[in-house]
């Protein structure tokens, strides 16, 4: 994953304004975003129909979006928007060991700078935050990949619980309770959520002895080729110094309450975009959870700054779970792309321009760090 930033020239002054970056930015990525919106609703839609075998009714597709409840979108947004927040929030408890009062603002503005980068440049984007952030507070950036792998670590373990719960419940609506299909993602669920809690459990292990730990692993690992195991090493390393990141059981409690309250706000920005459907309002929270879950799982298969795995997943549940049309399905898939992927973009964009960068400069300058 190339890391980009954009600061000023030599004479401090950039190379253009501020006007001209973002015309540029713009122009740049117009036509770029516009095509990959296009072809996420046409991979969605067109792989749909061709499971499904059905055709399409766009008139119930376009009327599904005219009767949208525009008040529940903006609230949908503003939560959205909040997830954001939350991660900086998050982010600020692993600085606390190495600065005491972390700039929440600056946080947040990396975090809305790198979630744009990623919008605009894909997974290639994804180290622009920890970057960022290691030069707003002058840490090192090594320690910031760390605080970036834990984060990933919390998100996960969440996701896991979630997709757990999913699966009990998926089996509770749509299978005979005695079956063996409905007895197996039952398991499934409680095995989520165990090894969730285990996960957990390992984690606040290895803070304790985590130097010690590390070296038994790597140890026990010794049979694994060289360069592989030089992977898990060096990845070894990385998780030891994200651990560090976290030095005392309150920090855990902290991170685990700030990762509760980030998924409180997806679900409920989940749960405004079912209710901005009309369509959509005998659903309560269960299926909102359900859904939840399920794009969970389904963001890990992803169109390069696009998405499309998560679309997928909203389209499965709607339609084969809870049995509404594939043009409401459809509907809400691009909704909560909007509301999840995109509602960033305006706001890390004027915050980019803000602060002098631009993508090309950030580009080259993540490219000298990871050289």
């Amino acid at each position: 994953m190339p890391l980009f930033i954009l600061l000023p020239d030599k004479s401090g002054r950039g190379t253009t304004g501020p006007l001209g970056r973002y015309s540029g930015i713009r122009k740049e990525h117009k036509r770029w975003l516009t095509a990959g919106l296009i072809l996420l609703v046409a991979v969605v839609l067109l792989f749909a129909l061709r499971w499904r075998k059905e055709e399409f009714d766009w008139s119930l597709f376009g009327s599904t979006l005219l009767k949208l409840r525009w008040s529940w979108l903006a609230f949908a947004a503003l939560l959205g928007v909040s997830t954001y927040y939350a991660r900086a929030l998050r982010w600020a408890v692993m600085l606390r060991h190495l600065k005491d009062r972390p700039n929440v603002w600056g946080l947040f503005s990396a975090t809305a700078i790198g979630f744009t980068a990623i919008v605009l440049l894909g997974r290639a984007g994804e180290l622009v935050r920890p970057y960022l952030i290691s030069v707003k507070e002058k840490v090192p950036f090594s320690s910031q990949l760390a605080a970036w792998l834990i984060e990933r670590i919390f998100d996960t373990l969440a996701a896991m619980l979630i997709f757990g719960f999913a699966l009990t419940q998926t089996a509770k609506v749509s299978l005979p309770p005695d079956s063996l299909l409905a007895w197996i993602l039952r398991t499934g669920g409680y095995l989520a959520g165990l090894a969730s809690a285990v996960s957990l459990g390992v984690f606040v292990a290895f803070q304790q002895s985590s130097e010690t730990l590390s070296k038994r692993l790597g140890d026990a690992l010794g049979f694994l080729p060289g360069h592989l195991h030089a992977r898990v090493s060096k990845l070894l390393e990385s998780f030891v110094l994200g651990v560090r990141c976290v030095r005392d059981r309150s920090s855990v409690f902290a991170l685990s309450a700030f990762t509760l309250a980030e998924w409180i706000l997806i679900v409920a920005s989940f749960a405004a975009c079912f209710r901005a459907f009309p369509a959509l309002d005998p659903l309560g929270l269960g299926p909102i959870l359900v859904t939840v879950g399920f794009v969970a799982v389904g963001s890990l298969i992803q169109i390069p700054g696009i998405g499309g795995g998560s679309q997928l997943m909203i389209i499965v549940v709607v339609t084969e779970i809870y049995n509404l049309p594939l043009e409401i399905a459809g509907g809400l898939a691009v909704i909560v792309y909007f509301i999840t992927f995109i509602v960033i973009l305006p706001f890390g964009l004027v915050l980019l321009v803000a602060e002098g960068l631009s993508l090309k400069r950030l580009r080259e300058l993540e490219a000298q760090e990871l050289a």
